[in-house]
């Protein structure tokens, strides 16, 4: 027997060649092979070998796992604020179809990833496997592929070693035997060595998919439901203990506890997450109830696009076939007569059926302007709770709560800096948890008041001549030559309805007042009147060349009180 030549395969496909009979064969392995001259009984009529994944050694990470870990880490380094504790919790089954299919615990957390999430995590998965595919969110009950690719052949391959140091070997002569043919995929199912593929070592760019991966969604889908707005997450206090128990009681006998219930506060305070916490509670216990979740805004576009185009009939089949109907921000339904008139309908069609009805707004019924009286007797059958704003404690619970939710623990000390500082609605705190741990994220730093101090400022103080709103008060009646009790009245006539505008304008320009409390300054209106007044005020602005001068003037006299 004489040794032709020898060569080390090393995790790829390499044909090997014997100076004597040509044979061809794919090493998956690291394998010494031998060629030798004349006829090898072992290989003699067997098929080439398959490709096979490498032996995976003791210590040796799953490449399975270890590619969805790529994925995560990606996530948590380039979308920090849309990761949630429970990704750790789905489950990746496979690729089907040029798509990852990753299974949620609910439906209610797969419909939140596919519509909040999806894009995200195809950058992941584009990026860490070096291929363009997609990920399919399913829910518990949705069908998987029946046969999936594993995701180990996306585990990025080791380096590969590098070259030995050509030695001379014997060769030996070739002898007088027929030239070598290179049998053909077409011939016995063999095929010519092909180039090794790379992973591309640049992230591939965010792109969407031109394929639609899920089904095509509803024209009137209802609002996303965040699976983070559960009780559990929900800090309870003073100002909201009454709306909590009452949205608890709820949500375990919809329809007959209190119906319908009625929770109204100030921007950012917590309404739409017990709205939320109910839908969740009630789907847990009853995943086959039919809740329909929608905002008054909403309502209104479908009732009016329904009305145009003749179909009523599935307007009225979409919201009143339901168990549990939420509507948020209700108070949007002023000054809209035949929307109102829908919804009465609506309304008692529900109700007469025992059926739940949840509704939110910035203020309490009678105080929802222009809005019918025959609604607001209805919407006070049931129970109304109000939401205040939090106190000092429950500020820094939320700010703990909301920073694990995030993925942080935040010291006592932040959280009370933070709480001193920031007083007005719950939005706002997790706006300054945001920013935070994006400070932290950039600057490689663990979370401490300095870091605070960069995300939120040192402390709060109020600008130098800054009016108050008694001062602009003050000034405008002068002016204008009316009453406080005029502007704080129901009266809309131009001459006071003017200056009124005036007023909550200038508030709102040169104050810290939020919309809620420029309201209450003005007979108790809601956030949505100081808004309209604002924007008439700049209209005027824009279009009276005279009125420019005027409110400088009165806003100087302002400063100089």
């Amino acid at each position: 027997m004489r040794v032709g030549w020898k060569r080390r395969a090393a995790h790829c496909d390499r044909a090997v060649w014997s100076s004597g009979r040509d044979v061809l064969f794919r090493a998956s392995a690291r394998l010494w092979v031998v060629a030798v001259n004349g006829r090898d009984t072992d290989l003699a009529g067997k098929k080439p070998l398959r490709p096979a994944q490498p032996p995976r050694r003791n210590g040796d990470a799953d490449p399975y796992r270890q590619t969805w870990a790529g994925m995560m880490a990606h996530l948590r380094k380039h979308y920090n604020g849309m990761c949630r504790q429970w990704f750790d919790e789905l489950e990746p089954l496979g690729i089907a179809a040029g798509a990852i299919e990753v299974r949620s615990a609910t439906v209610l957390h797969r419909d939140y990833l596919r519509k909040t999430c999806a894009d995200a995590f195809n950058d992941a998965a584009r990026t860490v496997s070096g291929r363009l595919l997609s990920v399919k969110f399913l829910g518990p009950g949705d069908e998987a592929a029946s046969a999936h690719e594993s995701m180990a052949m996306l585990a990025p391959a080791a380096p590969a070693p590098a070259p030995a140091k050509p030695r001379p070997v014997e060769v030996a002569p070739p002898l007088p035997a027929e030239p070598a043919k290179i049998a053909r995929s077409d011939d016995d199912g063999l095929s010519s060595p092909r180039p090794e593929r790379s992973i591309p070592a640049e992230p591939i760019p965010l792109r969407k998919s031109a394929v639609t991966i899920h089904d095509t969604p509803n024209k009137y889908e209802t609002l996303v439901v965040n699976p983070d707005y559960c009780f559990e997450n929900f800090v309870v206090g003073h100002n909201n203990r009454l709306a909590h128990a009452a949205a608890q009681a709820v949500a375990s006998n919809p329809g007959r506890a209190y119906n319908p219930f009625f929770v109204h506060g100030g921007v950012g305070l917590g309404k739409t997450h017990l709205l939320q916490a109910v839908c969740l509670r009630i789907v847990e216990a009853n995943p086959n109830a039919v809740l329909y979740y929608t905002s008054c805004e909403g309502f209104v576009t479908q009732f009016l696009e329904c009305v145009q185009s003749g179909e009523m009939a599935q307007f009225r089949h979409r919201f009143r076939d339901v168990d549990v109907l939420i509507i948020d921000d209700i108070h949007f339904l002023t000054k809209r007569d035949r929307s109102q008139e829908e919804f009465f309908h609506t309304f008692n069609s529900l109700f007469q059926a025992q059926k739940q009805i949840i509704l939110s707004s910035d203020a309490a019924p009678e105080d929802i302007p222009d809005l019918e009286e025959r609604l607001v007797s209805r919407f006070k059958w049931g129970l109304v709770a109000k939401i205040e704003q939090p106190d000092y404690e429950t500020r820094i619970e939320i700010l703990k709560t909301k920073a694990r939710l995030r993925g942080m623990m935040m010291p006592d000390d932040v959280a009370k800096f933070v709480a001193e500082r920031i007083e007005s609605n719950i939005r706002e705190l997790e706006g300054a948890i945001v920013k935070i741990q994006l400070l932290a994220s950039v600057n490689q730093q663990p979370l401490s008041i300095e870091l605070a101090k960069q995300a939120i400022g040192e402390r709060v103080t109020l600008p130098a001549g800054e009016p108050t709103i008694q001062s602009i008060i003050s000034v405008v009646t002068e002016f204008y030559g009316i009453r406080l009790a005029d502007l704080q009245s129901k009266h809309r006539q131009r001459s006071i309805a003017l200056p009124r505008h005036v007023c909550m304008f200038m508030a709102r320009k040169c104050t810290r007042l939020s919309l809620e409390e420029i309201g209450g300054f003005f007979g108790g209106r809601d956030h949505t009147t100081v808004m309209h007044a604002v924007k008439t005020v700049e209209e005027k602005l824009r279009e009276d060349p005279e009125f420019p001068p005027i409110i400088a003037m009165l806003e100087e006299k302002a400063r100089a009180r």
